[in-house]
């Protein structure tokens, strides 16, 4: 039998309130940011309104939709899933109730719905529950009303919407956060909205990644060359060199993480001696940032398992939470 945890997970714990900024970017971009919690982006066009990432509960999402009404009373229409995690999906009703007729994903994140949307859905609350403030609001599950492409990555099976004076390019640029991963694109105004495979000052939190990919997506996504991104957590970065340092950002974490993983599973240490031997490395780096402590024990995790060949990340449920966090603190 596992030892029982000695102290409670480091985000809950994490009960301070953020700092809400809702800032635009450009002609028809807006960034909702959150000093380190998730992310939202709002593109606002002439006819129709698209938000890109729900938040975690309808009561959250009505505070975004109340900010979007600051500046806008066109409808929101379009509801885009960058990728499956219960605290950016689950606000997607209020945004129906608004009048949303599309909730967007790709086939990679339906099926991870499909596949762990439940036990993410319970995972994630327990874990991190100033996250999910009026959880009592959620009404189950969030699924896409459209799904988009086969998989493969790349603009094949991409979506072009038009909002009515802009267009927002929808598509799966590769895996990296999730293997289901989504993009919007516009072009024309060269703003990224890059959901969690892009972050900046803030944890990574990759216990779902697909680490060995990460870095050619974000490759992919720095040839786009944008001059605005809304990354997933973090603030909005604006100009070439601040973009281009957010994806630095995230790659340093990715490779740094993945490395301490594959030197912990050859020397075949245990998940306690990899998060220590991990800590050496990333603590100087990134110990400052936002939630470090909450993601860390969840991405030495995933890169100790990766590292040892286990490329489908295992699903988490509340149990499995407990029993990596007892086998750290044993």
């Amino acid at each position: 039998m596992s030892q029982a945890p000695t102290k409670a997970f480091a985000s809950q714990a994490d009960l301070e309130a953020k700092k809400i900024t809702f800032e635009q970017l450009s002609a028809h971009c807006w960034a909702y940011t959150a000093e380190g919690d998730p992310n939202s982006g709002v593109i606002i066009g002439d006819q129709y309104i698209m938000v890109s990432d729900a938040t975690a509960t309808p009561a959250m999402a009505r505070d975004l939709i109340a900010k979007i009404r600051t500046v806008s009373s066109k409808p929101i229409k379009y509801v885009l899933l960058t990728h499956y995690h219960a605290v950016r999906v689950l606000g997607a009703s209020a945004y129906v109730a608004e009048g949303a007729t599309e909730v967007i994903a790709s086939r990679g994140t339906y099926e991870l719905i499909v596949e762990r949307g439940a036990q993410d859905m319970q995972s994630e609350i327990e874990r991190f529950p100033r996250l999910f403030q009026g959880r009592e609001s959620i009404p189950g599950l969030t699924w896409p009303t459209m799904v988009i492409g086969d998989g493969n990555p790349g603009r094949q099976g991409s979506l072009t919407v038009d909002l009515g004076g802009v267009k927002v390019q929808i598509w799966h640029p590769g895996a990296g956060h999730t293997r289901g991963d989504t993009i919007a694109w516009v072009e024309e105004e060269k703003v990224l909205f890059s959901g969690d495979l892009v972050e900046y000052e803030a944890g990574v939190y990759t216990g779902d990644a697909q680490l060995e990919e990460w870095p050619a997506t974000l490759e992919a996504l720095r040839a786009l060359k944008a001059q605005a991104i809304v990354p997933g957590r973090g603030e909005a970065m604006k100009g070439a060199a601040q973009v281009d340092k957010a994806l630095d950002y995230t790659l340093r974490w990715v490779t740094t993480l993945f490395q301490c993983g594959k030197e912990a599973a050859a020397k075949g240490m245990d998940l306690k001696a990899a998060m220590a031997h991990t800590r050496q490395r990333m603590d100087p780096l990134f110990g400052h940032v936002f939630i470090y402590e909450h993601c860390l024990p969840f991405d030495v995790s995933r890169a100790y398992d990766e590292a040892r060949g286990i490329k489908n990340p295992r699903i988490w449920t509340a149990e499995r939470d407990q029993e990596m966090w007892a086998a750290l603190q044993a």
